[in-house]
């Protein structure tokens, strides 16, 4: 006998705007208003449409923290019959209130415990995705849905994540740009490239979409690997420029002699070898982007010249820019030029001591971007490893006719969530080259990982650097660093539960059979 359907989902602005393609002028004027947000609207389903025309449900139940005149609008618009559940936040981020509502909601309606219970993930904030994950995951057994480029699929989500997740969310910064978070970077126009789904990058991704569409200069702030020169690309191809060049100067691997003359191009004989004529970096960028990385090696002298180029004349716009080239001081080149720099240094301090000039920051960071560290987005791992694994085997088959593309073991994924990645994504990056090419098989184990980055400086993360406050559980903790080591004991001992429970210390299996299914390993082996 089938299962009823029923689907749980907060109504989001992506659902409201879809809506709004269909409205009237004056009533997307009406919309826009109640959203508090200005932007053209374009016809399209949203979300939550998209998944009803998809799947069949036998019933919908709807979660809308927004006026009910505008509740009731978007229930007619649907097309399908859905119980619209008017709820009241005042912070749409807050878990408290968010689990309160959520749970005041399927406390009245979800009673039949025979149904089989869908929690739609991608509609609303991403503090009330995290909160369908824990719901579904400690007292419905849900299945999880997620929408990407209009096509709804389901998302199978690990005990293990969970707690991680949840703390993960909880703890970011900045929740009062929470509505620039909503979408992962996929979804953004020109951000299709970067890969992940934390709060932290979503934020971080919002913020650099809506720098994108000014004229402004853009500071990307992030350690090595965080995948600046990634950001400033998306900036572009998310801006008004992007069919114009896109130009990228490391200030840091050029010699400080050298880089002026790159950036501003050289006449014929300004020095020993210029035979020609040569257009700088400014030049070649006129009408586009020009990504200054690593800004912060630059010498005082090219900090003065930047400083010059980057302050347009009185009455011009603000990426118009005049300067001489190397050898001719009494030509003048003037380009329009968007400026777009990063630096994993922090500039700040150097303007405090003096090492950096305070008005070339200031020109250069109208709009600051700060990138998560790896360790700081670990939700975003499993699907870094498989975009970047994917991409490693296809340049692999591209060199190699008969290569066989490598598979990653679960152990060795849960190693990878586990370690810190002091070097971010770059260091994932590399030490998955380094693991396919050595690995002796097909698969590549926890072993073929740990030998990639055994002479890489950093530190394997410890479960203690969580912190305290804002959602922190340490039950929660406890029981994951439980299940961790269980998992690692069962897949040491090859699932042998006599052995498993002697590398725990404990006195017999029956003690380890009762742990694994209290907190839900679940492996099947021999005793």
């Amino acid at each position: 006998m089938r299962k009823n359907r029923i689907l749980y989902s907060w109504i989001g602005h992506n659902d409201l705007l879809g809506m709004g393609g269909d409205a009237s002028p004056d009533q997307q004027s009406r919309i826009l208003a109640a959203l508090q947000i200005d932007r053209k609207i374009f016809k399209q389903d949203g979300p939550i449409k998209a998944l009803l025309k998809q799947e069949a449900f036998d019933e919908i139940h709807l979660l809308s923290n927004y006026p009910k005149w505008l509740s009731g609008m978007f229930s007619e618009w649907l097309g399908f019959e859905a119980h619209i559940h008017t709820v009241k936040l005042d912070d749409p981020t807050d878990y408290e209130q968010i689990l309160a509502a959520t749970d005041s909601v399927l406390s009245k309606s979800a009673r039949d415990y025979d149904s089989e219970y869908s929690f739609f993930l991608t509609p609303g904030t991403p503090s009330m995705a995290a909160s369908w994950i824990l719901v579904g995951k400690s007292r419905y057994d849900a299945v999880f849905w997620q929408s990407y480029q209009g096509k709804a699929t389901r998302s199978v989500i690990p005990y293990d994540v969970v707690a991680g997740f949840a703390v993960e969310l909880a703890t970011v910064p900045d929740v009062s740009l929470e509505h620039l978070a909503t979408r992962p970077p996929r979804e953004i126009e020109g951000f299709e490239k970067i890969s992940g789904s934390s709060k932290a990058l979503r934020l971080a991704a919002g913020r650099a979409a809506k720098a994108s569409s000014r004229d402004v200069s853009v500071l990307i702030l992030g350690g090595p690997g965080t995948g600046k020169e990634m950001f400033a690309e998306a900036i572009h191809n998310a801006s008004r420029r992007k069919d114009k060049p896109f130009i990228k100067i490391n200030c840091a691997a050029i010699p400080a002699a050298l880089l002026e003359s790159q950036l501003f191009g050289y006449v014929k004989d300004a020095f020993t070898g210029a035979k020609t004529d040569q257009p700088g970096a400014f030049e070649k960028a006129n009408g586009g982007t020009l990504f200054l990385d690593e800004v912060g090696e630059c010498s005082p002298e090219m900090q003065a010249a930047l400083l010059r180029v980057l302050q347009p004349p009185h009455g011009k716009g603000p990426c118009h820019r005049e300067f001489s080239p190397v050898g001719d001081v009494g030509k003048t080149i003037a380009v329009n030029v968007r400026i777009l720099s990063a630096t994993n240094r922090d500039l700040l301090q150097e303007v405090d001591d003096g090492t950096f000039r305070e008005d070339l920051f200031y020109r250069l960071s109208v709009i600051k971007v700060k990138l998560p560290p790896l360790s700081s987005r670990k939700s975003d791992l499993p699907e870094l490893v498989e975009t970047l694994l994917n991409g490693i085997n296809r340049d692999f088959r591209s060199q190699e006719p008969h290569y066989k593309d490598k598979k990653i073991s679960d152990a060795a994924k849960r190693f990878v969530r586990e370690y810190d990645w002091p070097g971010n994504v770059r260091q994932l990056s590399n030490t998955l080259v380094e693991a396919a090419i050595m690995s002796e098989t097909e698969i590549i184990e926890v072993g073929d990982i740990k030998a990639a980055i055994a002479d890489v400086p950093g530190k394997r993360s410890g479960q203690l650097e969580y912190e305290l406050g804002d959602g922190f559980c340490l039950q929660t903790l406890l029981e994951d660093i439980q299940r961790r080591y269980l998992e690692r004991a069962m897949e040491e001992s090859s699932g042998v539960k006599t052995k498993a429970a002697q590398l725990l210390g404990m006195s017999s299996y029956q003690t380890l059979d009762a742990q694994l299914k209290r907190l839900g390993v679940g492996v099947s082996r021999p005793k």
